[in-house]
């Protein structure tokens, strides 16, 4: 008598966390979308301000979407409104050309106040990384600093963005491996002349005559996030310095941003 009373105990503890679980989610998906995120949008996105009015109501519904299936958390810092859609858009962008993509590969994205370690402390002096995708213990979630995610946008001049920097690491790494080669995005008859583009322009890069961030020299994986950054910060420039880089990442990517900016 007293083992069966146990059990229906601990199947009614089972079914009260399991039913506080989902009240918790749906409260989450609720007020995972801030009221303010269109005029958010609007304000601090510049590739959403350049979209057609039916581009724009995609975007938001993709935006939408990306807030209600992945959490986003602060870690000594506090998470606003702000944050949430510049995290969403960075993850939005580099998909937009694609029909019903998810980000399957990723569950939560943690930010941190500033840089941070290897070890993912923000607090101390050997601090330089600004963007993370996690692996083994950490797999499925991304580590971005907020001042760097909030950075990316309100500087339109130059050619960096490290949220939409790693989230190009989460595309890259849809194939199984983070190696500079989307094969899921790019037909195998484009693989070798991408790679023969990609090895000429490291190298241009290790001579100093390009004007790539010289990090996107560092292997194939962080040359792809890197030139990324720059397509989707300043199409224009990029295809009028780079025009193969920049024809290849239009097929790559299903986009010509620098037609909407003309």
């Amino acid at each position: 008598m007293i083992m069966v009373l146990f059990g229906l105990i601990m199947i009614g503890l089972i079914l009260f966390l399991y039913l506080k679980n989902q009240v918790n989610r749906h409260q989450l998906k609720k007020t995972a979308v801030p009221d303010t995120y269109r005029e958010l949008l609007q304000t601090h996105v510049r590739y959403y301000q350049q979209l057609t009015e039916a581009d724009k109501n995609r975007f938001e519904q993709q935006v939408q979407r990306f807030l209600k299936r992945t959490h986003i958390e602060g870690v000594g810092t506090e998470i606003e409104a702000l944050d949430r859609v510049l995290v969403a858009a960075s993850a939005i962008i580099p998909i937009f050309g694609f029909k019903n993509w998810e980000y399957f590969n990723l569950t939560n994205v943690i930010l941190y106040p500033d840089t941070f370690d290897e070890s993912y402390q923000y607090e101390g002096n050997r601090r330089n990384i600004l963007g993370m995708v996690g692996s083994g213990a950490l797999n499925g979630q991304m580590i971005l600093s907020r001042s760097a995610l909030r950075e990316g946008f309100s500087n339109t001049t130059d050619k960096s963005n490290t949220a939409i920097h790693e989230f190009v690491h989460l595309l890259d790494k849809a194939d199984g491996s983070v190696d500079g080669l989307p094969t899921k995005l790019l037909e195998h008859s484009y693989s070798i002349p991408w790679l023969k583009l990609v090895h000429q322009t490291i190298q241009e890069m290790a001579e100093g005559r390009t004007d790539i961030n010289p990090y996107g020299a560092t292997n194939q994986a962080e040359f792809f996030a890197v030139i990324s950054e720059y397509f989707f910060e300043r199409p224009d420039l990029l295809s009028e310095k780079h025009p193969e880089l920049y024809k290849m990442l239009t097929h790559i990517f299903q986009q010509d941003p620098a037609k909407s900016i003309a």
